[in-house]
């Protein structure tokens, strides 16, 4: 089973690259959609691994994974940023056309 839980934090490490990738090209939209398919892969994952524990291998597969996932996440927040803050003027000027 503990390779059923690796194929959890694949699929997530894909949708991860896959919202990079959006986030480089501009496509916010489609960011908001993958991180919705990464929290439902994130709920099932959590279900699935309180029923199966990995062992030792596995685990160091899935530090990997995850070490991955942390890298596309920071590169993704630093993108957003600059569209965070260009959303955050604009609504917080009132008055202003947009």
């Amino acid at each position: 089973m503990a390779g059923n839980l690796l194929s959890y934090y694949e699929a997530i490490e894909h949708a991860s690259l896959d919202m990079l990738n959006a986030a480089r090209s501009g496509d916010w939209d489609r960011v908001v959609k993958l991180e919705g398919a990464c929290a439902v892969l994130i709920g099932r994952l959590k279900h699935a691994a309180t029923e199966h524990p990995m062992g030792p291998s596995e685990l160091a597969l899935k530090s990997r994974i995850m070490q991955r996932i942390l890298v596309n996440d920071a590169e993704i927040r630093n993108l957003a940023e600059p569209w965070l803050n260009e959303l955050g003027h604009m609504v917080g000027e009132p008055g202003k056309m947009h």
